[in-house]
Protein backbone atom coordinates (compact mmCIF):
# COMPACT_ATOMS: atom_id res chain seq x y z
CA UNK A 1 0.00 0.00 0.00
CA UNK A 2 1.78 3.50 -1.06
CA UNK A 3 2.23 6.12 1.92
CA UNK A 4 0.81 9.19 2.25
CA UNK A 5 2.42 12.34 0.91
CA UNK A 6 4.27 14.25 3.34
CA UNK A 7 3.99 17.41 2.14
CA UNK A 8 5.40 20.77 4.47
CA UNK A 9 5.41 24.24 4.25
CA UNK A 10 9.27 24.07 3.05
CA UNK A 11 8.00 22.05 -0.12
CA UNK A 12 5.22 24.33 -1.15
CA UNK A 13 7.33 27.25 -1.20
CA UNK A 14 10.20 25.00 -3.24
CA UNK A 15 7.94 24.25 -5.81
CA UNK A 16 5.92 27.39 -5.81
CA UNK A 17 9.30 29.47 -6.54
CA UNK A 18 10.25 27.13 -9.31
CA UNK A 19 6.93 27.58 -11.19
CA UNK A 20 7.33 31.34 -10.56
CA UNK A 21 7.95 33.10 -13.99
CA UNK A 22 8.04 29.52 -15.98
CA UNK A 23 6.16 30.07 -19.21
CA UNK A 24 6.83 26.92 -21.39
CA UNK A 25 8.06 23.96 -19.82
CA UNK A 26 7.65 21.06 -17.21
CA UNK A 27 8.30 20.56 -13.64
CA UNK A 28 8.33 16.53 -12.52
CA UNK A 29 8.52 15.82 -9.14
CA UNK A 30 9.74 13.25 -7.38
CA UNK A 31 8.09 10.90 -4.26
CA UNK A 32 10.04 8.15 -2.67
CA UNK A 33 8.92 6.28 0.07
CA UNK A 34 6.04 8.74 0.31
CA UNK A 35 8.44 11.73 0.61
CA UNK A 36 9.64 14.01 -2.46
CA UNK A 37 12.91 13.83 -3.03
CA UNK A 38 13.77 15.65 -6.25
CA UNK A 39 12.23 18.04 -7.91
CA UNK A 40 13.17 18.79 -12.00
CA UNK A 41 12.23 21.69 -14.06
CA UNK A 42 12.38 21.98 -17.86
CA UNK A 43 12.24 25.33 -19.23
CA UNK A 44 11.61 26.37 -23.16
CA UNK A 45 12.05 29.02 -24.44
CA UNK A 46 10.26 30.36 -27.74
CA UNK A 47 11.29 32.87 -29.80
CA UNK A 48 8.90 34.78 -32.85
CA UNK A 49 9.57 33.25 -36.50
CA UNK A 50 9.89 36.24 -37.79
CA UNK A 51 13.85 37.12 -36.24
CA UNK A 52 14.85 33.70 -38.33
CA UNK A 53 14.69 35.95 -41.50
CA UNK A 54 17.15 38.63 -39.98
CA UNK A 55 19.63 36.10 -38.70
CA UNK A 56 19.56 34.36 -42.27
CA UNK A 57 20.82 37.77 -43.59
CA UNK A 58 23.19 38.53 -41.19
CA UNK A 59 24.67 34.67 -41.15
CA UNK A 60 25.09 35.40 -45.44
CA UNK A 61 26.63 38.69 -44.40
CA UNK A 62 29.13 36.53 -42.27
CA UNK A 63 29.78 34.04 -44.82
CA UNK A 64 30.18 37.07 -47.76
CA UNK A 65 32.67 38.57 -45.74
CA UNK A 66 34.61 35.49 -44.87
CA UNK A 67 34.74 34.70 -48.66
CA UNK A 68 36.10 38.18 -50.01
CA UNK A 69 38.96 37.98 -47.18
CA UNK A 70 40.13 34.46 -48.42
CA UNK A 71 40.82 35.76 -51.89
CA UNK A 72 43.14 38.29 -50.44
Amino acid sequence: MAKPLELDEIWVERIKQILDGLEYGSVQIVVHDGKITQIDKTERKRFETTAVPQAQTTLQAVKSTSKQKSKV
